[in-house]
């Protein structure tokens, strides 16, 4: 679930469930990203971060990134170009402008067909991407 933390110790507590000390480079990466309707790159969470954390670095974001990513506070998208991050792990698919970039949340579809099970295959989970103009792009 894509949420906003309330207290520095409720994103701690997130970097401790993850195996992670809860530094406060740590902490400022699982806060910039948590809320964050944008879908940040690693770099970009990077570059937000850096001015005030002269010592972070860019292996650090990865590493907290890919931590978030294994206890399933976040997810990582591939839409072409570098990963983005979602900090929105309930079900949902994602509208893309061809344009600009921008990336939407969108309902999962309710009446998609569940998928067939495949020979030595377990289904985590589906995506959908739904490619095209944003209303701002399409001049609506």
């Amino acid at each position: 679930m894509n949420r906003i933390f309330q207290s520095e110790q409720e994103a701690a507590a997130v970097l401790r469930d993850a195996g992670l000390k809860a530094t406060p480079q740590r902490l400022a990466i699982l806060r910039a990203l948590s809320g964050d309707v944008t879908h940040p790159t690693a770099q970009e969470l990077y570059e937000r971060l850096a001015t005030h954390f002269p010592a972070l670095s860019v292996a650090t974001v990865y590493n907290t990134l890919a931590a978030l990513t294994r206890v399933e506070r976040c997810r990582p998208l591939d839409l072409g170009g570098p990963a983005r991050f979602d900090p929105n792990v309930a079900p949902h698919d994602h509208a893309v402008c061809e344009r600009c970039g921008e990336i939407r949340d969108v309902k999962a579809a309710e009446t998609r067909p569940k998928p067939r099970a495949l020979t030595g295959f377990s289904v985590r989970r589906v995506e959908h991407i739904y490619r095209g103009l944003c209303a701002k792009c399409a001049g609506t």
